[in-house]
């Protein structure tokens, strides 16, 4: 049976800024790779309508997908509408259920932004349920008895909403992935005008390379890198799995403290 990763986001970037290095060197180990935004970004714009926008984003993300070979998956609802409903979450278990991801990679469970926590919400319970034949999903999709691991990636600039800062548990080498990472968010060419607008991020392609700058300095020993930490096992894995550390053995980093 293939080996197969789902990324899991609110947006259309959020992958590529927090978990696309450990995508493509999950590919590298011979995973498949699977890509969800499941906001449209329709909100992304100052200057293109709600439905104008979503179809930009949609095509860069799709492009963005295409570019580490990934299978898209897409939106299910537009930004800010990202909320823990039995639709939502129905439509999530049905995609897990169909892909059967040994690994999941989502959000932070407390981040800046409610709609990476909804996200986050979303894809931890969508893979418990993924064996639950009590619950029905849309559209119908037979359970999997597949083992499920959840990794949670760093929250925007490695802080909660309260400042405090979250250190990884797992640090993945992305030294030598940071450029290709770029590569794959520049395929979102209509976001560097918007956020540099609405947040002030300056250059767009420069604050993910300051991002994984940062990570790699709480490694103290990876000049880039993504943080990780992995969702407790209970009625997802065994105790021990932890494949995401296992299949990318030679660049990752376990911190001590855990």
């Amino acid at each position: 049976m293939t080996r197969s990763v789902l990324a899991v986001a609110a947006h259309p970037d959020d992958i590529e800024f927090l978990m696309a290095g450990a995508l493509m060197a999950l590919a590298e180990a011979g995973y498949q790779l699977h890509y969800w935004n499941i906001a449209d970004g329709c909100c992304g714009s100052m200057t293109t309508d709600r439905a104008t926008t979503a179809r930009i984003r949609l095509a860069e993300a799709e492009a963005a997908a295409a570019s580490i070979g990934a299978t898209f998956h897409p939106p299910l609802c537009a930004d800010l509408e990202v909320f823990y409903t039995l639709p939502l979450l129905q439509q999530v278990t049905s995609v897990i259920r169909a892909i059967e991801p040994e690994i999941v990679l989502t959000h932070a469970p407390s981040d800046y932004m409610e709609d990476h926590m909804q996200v986050a919400r979303l894809a931890v319970t969508g893979a418990f349920c993924r064996g639950m034949p009590n619950f029905p999903v849309a559209p119908p999709q037979a359970i999997t008895a597949q083992k499920t691991t959840v990794y949670h990636a760093q929250p925007y600039q490695n802080r909660d909403p309260l400042g405090k800062l979250v250190m990884p548990e797992l640090f993945v080498d992305t030294t030598d992935l940071v450029e290709r990472k770029v590569a794959m968010l520049a395929c979102h060419k209509s976001q560097k005008e918007w956020l540099d607008q609405s947040q002030g991020m300056g250059s767009y392609l420069e604050a993910l390379r300051d991002m994984d700058r940062q990570v790699g300095s709480l490694s103290q020993q990876y000049a880039f890198a993504e943080g990780y930490r992995r969702h407790l096992y209970a009625g997802f894995c065994d105790p021990d799995d932890d494949p995401l550390a296992t299949a990318l053995a030679g660049r990752t980093l376990r911190n001590p403290a855990y």
